[in-house]
Protein backbone atom coordinates (compact mmCIF):
# COMPACT_ATOMS: atom_id res chain seq x y z
CA UNK A 1 0.00 0.00 0.00
CA UNK A 2 2.79 2.52 0.92
CA UNK A 3 4.45 1.40 -2.53
CA UNK A 4 1.30 2.53 -4.40
CA UNK A 5 1.25 6.04 -2.42
CA UNK A 6 4.38 6.90 -4.41
CA UNK A 7 3.18 6.30 -8.27
CA UNK A 8 2.12 8.62 -10.18
CA UNK A 9 -0.86 8.44 -11.96
CA UNK A 10 0.57 10.08 -14.67
CA UNK A 11 3.46 8.96 -15.72
CA UNK A 12 5.24 5.38 -15.57
CA UNK A 13 7.82 5.29 -12.60
CA UNK A 14 10.57 3.58 -15.12
CA UNK A 15 10.49 4.65 -18.60
CA UNK A 16 14.38 3.64 -19.80
CA UNK A 17 12.83 0.23 -20.98
CA UNK A 18 10.00 1.00 -23.19
CA UNK A 19 8.91 -1.29 -25.90
CA UNK A 20 8.60 -0.34 -29.22
CA UNK A 21 5.18 -0.22 -30.90
CA UNK A 22 2.64 -2.40 -31.87
CA UNK A 23 -0.04 -1.51 -34.46
CA UNK A 24 -3.71 -1.82 -35.34
CA UNK A 25 -6.21 -0.80 -38.42
CA UNK A 26 -8.88 0.90 -39.24
CA UNK A 27 -11.52 -0.26 -39.74
CA UNK A 28 -11.42 -3.25 -38.15
CA UNK A 29 -14.90 -5.01 -37.91
CA UNK A 30 -15.04 -8.93 -38.50
CA UNK A 31 -11.51 -9.81 -37.70
CA UNK A 32 -8.91 -9.11 -40.03
CA UNK A 33 -10.21 -10.06 -43.29
CA UNK A 34 -11.67 -7.08 -45.48
CA UNK A 35 -13.76 -8.60 -47.89
CA UNK A 36 -16.40 -6.87 -50.13
CA UNK A 37 -18.00 -6.90 -53.42
CA UNK A 38 -17.77 -3.80 -55.44
CA UNK A 39 -20.83 -4.37 -57.55
CA UNK A 40 -22.77 -4.96 -53.86
CA UNK A 41 -23.19 -1.72 -51.50
CA UNK A 42 -24.33 -3.49 -48.66
CA UNK A 43 -21.11 -5.43 -48.36
CA UNK A 44 -18.52 -2.14 -48.02
CA UNK A 45 -21.00 -0.05 -46.49
CA UNK A 46 -19.99 -0.98 -43.23
CA UNK A 47 -16.48 -0.63 -43.53
CA UNK A 48 -17.38 3.17 -44.91
CA UNK A 49 -19.29 3.74 -41.63
CA UNK A 50 -16.80 2.73 -39.33
CA UNK A 51 -13.91 5.07 -41.04
CA UNK A 52 -16.41 7.92 -41.08
CA UNK A 53 -17.10 7.19 -37.54
CA UNK A 54 -13.26 6.44 -36.50
CA UNK A 55 -12.30 9.86 -38.40
CA UNK A 56 -14.76 12.24 -36.78
CA UNK A 57 -12.28 12.72 -34.40
CA UNK A 58 -9.91 14.07 -36.72
CA UNK A 59 -12.04 16.67 -38.49
CA UNK A 60 -10.25 19.63 -39.46
CA UNK A 61 -12.58 21.80 -37.25
CA UNK A 62 -12.79 19.94 -34.53
CA UNK A 63 -8.70 19.46 -34.65
CA UNK A 64 -8.53 23.60 -34.98
CA UNK A 65 -10.64 23.94 -31.81
CA UNK A 66 -9.03 21.74 -29.40
CA UNK A 67 -5.32 21.39 -30.68
CA UNK A 68 -2.16 23.96 -32.07
CA UNK A 69 -0.32 24.06 -34.90
CA UNK A 70 3.17 22.41 -34.35
CA UNK A 71 6.58 22.47 -36.11
CA UNK A 72 7.08 19.52 -38.19
CA UNK A 73 10.15 17.38 -38.35
CA UNK A 74 10.53 17.70 -34.25
CA UNK A 75 9.65 16.21 -31.16
CA UNK A 76 6.80 18.52 -29.15
CA UNK A 77 8.57 17.73 -25.88
CA UNK A 78 6.95 19.76 -23.02
CA UNK A 79 7.85 20.43 -19.71
CA UNK A 80 6.23 21.54 -16.49
CA UNK A 81 4.70 19.39 -13.48
CA UNK A 82 3.52 16.00 -14.86
CA UNK A 83 -0.05 17.11 -13.83
CA UNK A 84 -0.19 20.29 -16.16
CA UNK A 85 -2.21 19.53 -18.88
CA UNK A 86 -0.03 18.84 -22.22
CA UNK A 87 -0.97 20.98 -25.47
CA UNK A 88 -1.79 18.34 -28.32
CA UNK A 89 -0.64 18.97 -31.78
CA UNK A 90 -3.31 19.08 -34.81
CA UNK A 91 -3.48 15.83 -36.84
CA UNK A 92 -6.61 16.86 -39.54
CA UNK A 93 -8.01 14.41 -42.12
CA UNK A 94 -7.58 16.20 -44.58
CA UNK A 95 -4.13 15.28 -44.51
CA UNK A 96 -5.46 12.21 -45.55
CA UNK A 97 -5.91 13.23 -48.76
CA UNK A 98 -7.61 10.67 -51.11
CA UNK A 99 -7.98 9.02 -48.21
CA UNK A 100 -9.55 11.52 -45.82
CA UNK A 101 -13.11 10.55 -46.57
CA UNK A 102 -13.63 14.46 -47.67
CA UNK A 103 -13.65 13.92 -51.36
CA UNK A 104 -14.79 10.28 -51.71
CA UNK A 105 -17.19 9.86 -49.11
CA UNK A 106 -16.20 5.86 -49.64
CA UNK A 107 -12.92 5.64 -49.73
CA UNK A 108 -12.45 3.96 -52.26
CA UNK A 109 -14.23 1.09 -51.02
CA UNK A 110 -17.07 1.66 -54.71
CA UNK A 111 -14.01 1.20 -57.19
CA UNK A 112 -12.37 -1.42 -55.28
CA UNK A 113 -9.41 0.40 -53.89
CA UNK A 114 -10.07 0.49 -50.59
CA UNK A 115 -7.81 2.97 -47.58
CA UNK A 116 -6.93 1.14 -44.62
CA UNK A 117 -5.63 3.33 -41.61
CA UNK A 118 -3.02 2.16 -39.74
CA UNK A 119 -2.19 3.59 -36.08
CA UNK A 120 0.55 3.00 -33.43
CA UNK A 121 -0.39 2.25 -30.15
CA UNK A 122 0.35 5.03 -27.45
CA UNK A 123 3.25 4.36 -25.27
CA UNK A 124 4.30 6.95 -22.62
CA UNK A 125 7.30 8.74 -23.13
CA UNK A 126 7.83 6.89 -26.25
CA UNK A 127 9.78 8.86 -29.18
CA UNK A 128 9.86 6.39 -31.95
CA UNK A 129 12.76 6.81 -34.68
CA UNK A 130 14.89 8.36 -32.55
CA UNK A 131 14.78 11.58 -34.39
CA UNK A 132 13.98 10.38 -37.91
CA UNK A 133 10.26 9.86 -38.40
CA UNK A 134 9.26 6.25 -38.69
CA UNK A 135 8.19 5.36 -42.08
CA UNK A 136 5.36 2.34 -43.45
CA UNK A 137 5.71 -0.32 -46.22
CA UNK A 138 3.06 -2.99 -47.11
CA UNK A 139 4.03 -6.06 -49.46
CA UNK A 140 2.57 -9.63 -50.16
CA UNK A 141 3.15 -11.56 -46.98
CA UNK A 142 3.06 -14.89 -48.68
CA UNK A 143 1.88 -15.89 -52.03
CA UNK A 144 2.15 -14.30 -55.63
CA UNK A 145 3.88 -10.52 -55.10
CA UNK A 146 2.15 -9.66 -58.39
CA UNK A 147 -1.16 -9.81 -56.69
CA UNK A 148 -0.50 -5.90 -54.71
CA UNK A 149 0.74 -4.01 -58.06
CA UNK A 150 0.21 -0.92 -56.55
CA UNK A 151 -0.03 0.89 -52.47
CA UNK A 152 -0.31 5.09 -52.37
CA UNK A 153 0.23 6.38 -48.61
CA UNK A 154 -0.56 9.77 -46.92
CA UNK A 155 0.12 12.06 -45.31
CA UNK A 156 3.35 12.70 -47.69
CA UNK A 157 4.83 8.96 -47.87
CA UNK A 158 3.73 7.15 -45.22
CA UNK A 159 5.80 8.58 -42.34
CA UNK A 160 4.20 9.49 -38.51
CA UNK A 161 5.87 12.74 -37.90
CA UNK A 162 8.01 13.61 -34.68
CA UNK A 163 5.76 16.32 -33.31
CA UNK A 164 2.82 14.16 -32.45
CA UNK A 165 5.40 12.41 -29.83
CA UNK A 166 5.97 11.72 -27.19
CA UNK A 167 2.64 11.41 -25.87
CA UNK A 168 2.13 12.17 -21.90
CA UNK A 169 -0.50 9.88 -20.69
CA UNK A 170 -4.70 10.04 -20.71
CA UNK A 171 -4.89 12.17 -17.88
CA UNK A 172 -2.83 15.15 -19.02
CA UNK A 173 -3.06 14.90 -22.80
CA UNK A 174 -6.50 14.51 -22.76
CA UNK A 175 -6.89 16.07 -26.53
CA UNK A 176 -4.25 14.12 -28.46
CA UNK A 177 -5.14 12.12 -31.10
CA UNK A 178 -2.68 9.20 -32.85
CA UNK A 179 -1.33 10.44 -36.26
CA UNK A 180 -2.24 7.82 -38.65
CA UNK A 181 -1.03 6.80 -42.01
CA UNK A 182 -3.54 6.12 -44.76
CA UNK A 183 -3.08 2.63 -47.31
CA UNK A 184 -4.82 3.03 -50.41
CA UNK A 185 -4.67 -0.23 -52.14
CA UNK A 186 -4.98 1.20 -55.70
CA UNK A 187 -4.52 -2.26 -57.40
CA UNK A 188 -4.84 -5.25 -56.33
CA UNK A 189 -6.18 -8.45 -57.36
CA UNK A 190 -9.41 -9.28 -57.53
CA UNK A 191 -11.53 -12.34 -56.71
CA UNK A 192 -8.17 -13.69 -54.70
CA UNK A 193 -7.51 -13.89 -51.11
CA UNK A 194 -4.56 -11.44 -51.00
CA UNK A 195 -2.72 -11.85 -47.35
CA UNK A 196 -0.83 -8.38 -46.82
CA UNK A 197 1.58 -7.40 -43.94
CA UNK A 198 2.39 -3.67 -43.09
CA UNK A 199 5.24 -2.77 -40.83
CA UNK A 200 6.77 -0.12 -39.26
CA UNK A 201 10.50 1.25 -40.24
CA UNK A 202 12.60 2.92 -38.16
CA UNK A 203 15.36 3.17 -35.64
CA UNK A 204 14.28 0.96 -32.52
CA UNK A 205 11.22 -0.72 -34.53
CA UNK A 206 11.15 -4.24 -34.20
CA UNK A 207 9.13 -5.67 -36.95
CA UNK A 208 9.85 -9.45 -37.13
CA UNK A 209 8.69 -11.03 -34.29
CA UNK A 210 7.65 -14.10 -35.40
CA UNK A 211 5.65 -14.68 -31.50
CA UNK A 212 4.23 -11.61 -32.27
CA UNK A 213 2.19 -10.07 -35.48
CA UNK A 214 1.31 -7.09 -34.04
CA UNK A 215 4.53 -5.38 -33.05
CA UNK A 216 5.87 -3.05 -35.22
CA UNK A 217 3.73 -4.47 -38.41
CA UNK A 218 0.33 -5.97 -39.00
CA UNK A 219 -0.63 -8.59 -41.38
CA UNK A 220 -4.57 -9.16 -42.99
CA UNK A 221 -5.87 -10.59 -45.72
CA UNK A 222 -7.88 -8.46 -48.44
CA UNK A 223 -10.77 -9.67 -50.59
CA UNK A 224 -12.42 -7.95 -52.86
CA UNK A 225 -15.00 -9.47 -55.57
CA UNK A 226 -16.26 -7.56 -58.65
Amino acid sequence: YVMLLTLSPYTPRFRDRVSPPGVMIRPYLNGFTIAFNVSQPNTWQPYVDSMHHFLAAYDDKVQEEKNIECVSGQYFIQGGYDSEEKKACQFKRSLLQNCSGIEDPTFGYSKGQPCILLKMNRIIGYRPGAGVPVSVDCKVQKGNESHLRSVDFYPGNGTFDLMYYPYYGKFTHVNYTSPLVAMHFTDVEKDHLVPIQCRLNGKGIINDLNSDRFLGRIIFTLSIGK
